[in-house]
């Protein structure tokens, strides 16, 4: 049941699947955040697992009030329980500012026949605004993920902090190895997607780890947190790809060296092609559930959605731990599209 105590949490081997559901507080949940965190508590109640679950609140100035409540709520109405106490991102600063800290300290390895005087320090201030950066990028491949051009990460470093140290607006970045250096492709298998290769300078580029208006960054927090927390399945959208590439770089600066699942969704969209969003209040299960719709209604469409059964027939959760299978949602790797007439035949 949701809200196991503490101390169960680490009973059996190390090896135990540890999952985590990471839903963000930015309003109620819709469909598409019902079937990623039905997919993740399958993935690991399947294999005798435990279920985190965190709350994505680091980006307060988009977190609605009493949101997280509402998505507690909700999945404790689909039946998909947790293990041990909520863990909300918000409260976990320390935690994040030790972790930058430590990289911080670190450097990137000099390159072949190098300056070691000259190498570059792993974490770097960086200038530029959003239009600069955007005018000086690639264009990327559709998921949202914007390669940074390197601009500052060539400043002199003296200069750079000199700028610091007066005031200017910066934020600051990780750097990836160049390319054709030691750890410049990340590669790992997906669950469903299979083999993953990325050159993290060309594909990936520097990251943002704290913004400049002070907020640890997305990349920075979810890498310490699946750390921290020992999460050892994760399983969230295909859009998340890239990012995952760049965690594990992450992770390998912080530490890390336990191997993770990783599985990335398939896209639900909606009728007109965009991605399904919290925007589309009708389809939010808050509306759902005053309309009358039955928990078993939304998990019979997830799971068809996820591959998992031939039709979005109503289905309870224990039918589908008998019926989950990687192999069954390898089969199904194409978007999905939420249309009207899909949702209101069940």
């Amino acid at each position: 049941m949701a809200g196991k105590e503490e101390a169960e949490l680490n009973t059996g081997e190390r090896e135990q699947v540890v999952g985590r559901m990471a839903p963000s507080p930015t309003g109620r949940m819709h469909l598409g955040n019902a079937y990623a965190a039905l997919a993740a508590w399958l993935g690991a109640r399947s294999a005798g697992g435990q279920v985190r679950l965190r709350i994505e609140d680091i980006d307060t100035p988009r977190v609605v009030a009493d949101a997280d409540r509402w998505i507690q709520d909700d999945l404790a109405w689909l039946g998909l329980d947790w293990d041990g106490p909520v863990v909300y991102q918000s409260e976990r600063q320390d935690l994040y500012r030790q972790a930058f800290a430590g990289l911080r300290e670190q450097y990137l390895p000099a390159a072949s026949g190098g300056d070691s005087g000259a190498q570059q320090a792993l974490i770097y201030p960086c200038f530029c605004s959003r239009a600069d950066i955007r005018a000086a990028s690639a264009p990327n491949e559709g998921d949202g993920f914007l390669v940074y051009p390197g601009t500052c990460r060539h400043l002199p470093q003296a200069q750079a902090f000199d700028q610091v140290e007066a005031g200017a607006r910066h934020a600051w970045r990780i750097a990836v190895p160049s390319g054709g250096q030691p750890g410049s492709v990340c590669a790992f298998i997906d669950q469903i997607f299979g083999p993953q290769s990325y050159d993290l300078p060309r594909q990936v580029g520097d990251v943002v780890v704290l913004r400049s208006d002070g907020i640890m960054a997305y990349q920075l927090a979810v890498a310490v947190d699946d750390f921290d927390m020992g999460i050892t399945q994760v399983v969230r959208g295909r859009d998340l790809l890239r990012s995952t590439a760049i965690q594990l770089w992450i992770r390998e600066h912080l530490g890390a060296s336990e191997p993770v699942e990783w599985a990335h969704l398939p896209l639900v969209d909606a009728a007109d092609g965009r991605r399904l969003s919290k925007r589309y209040g009708s389809l939010d299960l808050g509306n759902l559930r005053q309309a009358g719709v039955a928990p078993e209604q939304i998990l019979g469409l997830c799971a068809w959605f996820l591959g998992l059964q031939n039709g979005p027939e109503q289905v309870d959760l224990e039918t589908l731990l008998e019926a989950f299978s990687w192999e069954s949602l390898a089969k199904n790797r194409e978007d999905k599209v939420l249309t009207a007439d899909g949702w209101w035949s069940l």
